[in-house]
């Protein structure tokens, strides 16, 4: 179906979508991957919908990536469309805390390339984070800041994985020197070309105990992981459609840190 498409780029929660319309037309506010199921005519969910006023006004109901489509719906026509966006609310600061050593700790991100031996030059980390360089700005290292500030170690791999050998070496290794193995599974991250068997094989570590997989869903659903790993999909996961950044760091930390002290 002929449409216009504007990319919002990663929003905050709270923030809104301003459509400026010269005549009615279909408004419709998704997630990536929900535009990748209108583009190929699946069933796909959004916010919107016909537009007889403008502008129209529609509040980013998550933190991620959004979009904007509007159609006429296969009618003929023409229309003119403008899309701005205005931030969402800073409400109240921070409670005042005092000095927290958590705040110090140290987060190593300085390293391009990880070391060449299975265990990274002797140094333990309590996560690794595994992810796609497209998720790095908006996903990784926001991710990476607020598990640091609650007194969590994490090792962020700053160089981009790639597919085959070279992403399962860096995955092999940041498991084996990492109490947790935090995968950021997205579009991007599939599209690595990473296949199901070595996906299986860490999770298959798992299984026997040798260490933790905690899987972030990021712009994918349910049947788009299974599609890839469907023992994956069967862990538990947390989504960044359904929880904030802080809110992931939060259950992150407290199965961390509450490991460390078991």
């Amino acid at each position: 179906m002929k449409h216009t498409v504007h990319d919002l780029g990663h929003q905050q929660k709270g923030a809104t979508a301003v459509v400026t319309l010269d005549s009615q037309a279909n408004v419709q506010l998704m997630t990536q991957s929900e535009y990748r199921n209108y583009k190929s005519g699946r069933r796909y969910r959004y916010t919107g919908g016909l537009a007889k006023r403008s502008p129209v006004r529609l509040t980013i109901p998550s933190s991620g990536r959004w979009i904007i489509v509007t159609d006429l719906g296969g009618y003929l026509g023409r229309y003119r469309v403008g899309v701005g966006v205005e931030p969402a609310p800073r409400g109240a600061l921070p409670k005042i805390r005092e000095d927290n050593p958590a705040r110090r700790v140290e987060v190593r991100d300085d390293v391009v390339e990880p070391p060449s031996d299975d265990i990274m030059a002797g140094q333990t980390w309590d996560v690794f984070l595994s992810h796609a360089s497209e998720d790095k700005l908006s996903v990784a290292i926001p991710l990476r800041d607020a598990l640091a500030v609650r007194g969590v170690r994490v090792w962020l791999d700053v160089a981009e994985l790639r597919i085959g050998s070279s992403l399962r070496r860096r995955i092999d290794q940041g498991i084996r020197s990492s109490r947790f193995g935090l995968v950021v599974l997205s579009p991007s991250f599939f599209d690595k070309g990473w296949p199901n068997h070595e996906l299986d094989g860490i999770v298959t570590r798992t299984n026997a105990g040798e260490q933790s997989i905690l899987p972030i869903w990021h712009e994918v659903g349910a049947d788009e992981v299974r599609a890839y790993s469907p023992s994956l999909a069967d862990k538990v996961a947390l989504s960044t459609a359904t929880h904030e950044i802080e809110a992931i760091a939060e259950e992150i930390a407290a199965v961390v840190i509450g490991d460390k002290a078991a």
